[in-house]
């Protein structure tokens, strides 16, 4: 919070600690995020003052995801895995394109996977998918229950 007002920006010079990773989402054609135009280009502020780790740049018009790690002083393009996501190793994840529907919007979404290349759920999935799993414990109850009155039933003929 910045005078009651909720910043979407990450603000270094408030943190003074580079981020782990840094995730641009280009509104327009995707100049800005690779300007390497010294003290004013996105990609140059990035790597030269910044210099957090990882720095992905997507692009949801076209579907991609350039991810660059930190390494010898400046960004290196990684290339993704056969999955076709970019390991982020020191967190965990995967991070790529996941092609779906989310909030009732079907577009080709940037996710999370775990190493194994297994989707992590956001809350609102993992959510749906207890209350199946619940829905689907009743039923197996319902159905026993039936079973033991027709059991029941059968033993007092």
């Amino acid at each position: 919070m910045l005078d009651g007002q909720t910043r979407r920006s990450y603000v270094y010079w408030r943190k003074y600690i580079a981020p782990l990773i840094v995730l641009e989402f280009v509104s327009g054609d995707g100049s800005e995020e690779r300007d390497k135009t010294p003290w004013k280009g996105k990609f140059w502020i990035y790597e030269q003052v910044i210099r957090p780790p990882f720095y992905g740049i997507y692009e949801v018009k076209k579907a991609t995801v350039e991810v660059y790690e930190f390494i010898g002083g400046q960004y290196q393009l990684l290339a993704a895995n056969e999955r076709g996501h970019y390991p982020i190793a020191p967190m965990g994840v995967e991070l790529g394109i996941w092609q779906g529907e989310y909030q009732n919007v079907e577009l080709p979404w940037l996710r999370w996977w775990d190493l194994q290349g297994n989707l992590l759920l956001t809350g609102d999935e993992r959510a749906e998918q207890e209350r199946q799993r619940a829905d689907q414990e009743s039923q197996r109850a319902e159905q026993e229950r039936q079973r033991a009155e027709r059991l029941a039933a059968q033993l007092r003929s």
